[in-house]
């Protein structure tokens, strides 16, 4: 094999390598924001107020056309139904619990001392 021949196949077997790496992922943007703040950024350039937009609508279809119209993803579409129905029916919806930091973690003790071998 001449090394022209050579070099044009290692060229091949590198653009078909490079060509068939991992593919780019796509990241959901909204995953961990509050469902107050996801009607901000996305509803309230039409919306005033959340008030009265889950009235007279079922919990799941109120989900679905959120999810299919509105939001990113599942997870931000339900947040949003909860936070639209919670808002209609006078009740605040809390904010989910942040994990606790590694700092917390960390100065956590057994409740018994922890017998050494």
């Amino acid at each position: 094999m001449s090394p022209t021949k050579a070099r044009c196949g290692l060229l091949v077997l590198v653009l078909m390598a490079a060509l068939s790496g991992p593919a780019a992922v796509a990241q959901n943007l909204d995953q961990g924001k509050p469902a107050s703040k996801l009607f901000a950024e996305g509803c309230a350039s039409c919306h005033r107020s959340p008030r009265g937009l889950a009235k007279g609508r079922f919990h799941l279809t109120l989900y679905l056309f959120l999810q299919k119209h509105y939001s990113t993803g599942a997870s931000s579409a339900w947040a949003l139904t909860s936070y639209l129905e919670s808002i209609d029916s006078g009740k605040h919806v809390a904010a989910k619990p942040r994990a606790a930091s590694a700092a917390s973690r960390s100065s956590m003790r057994p409740p018994a001392p922890v017998p050494s071998r």
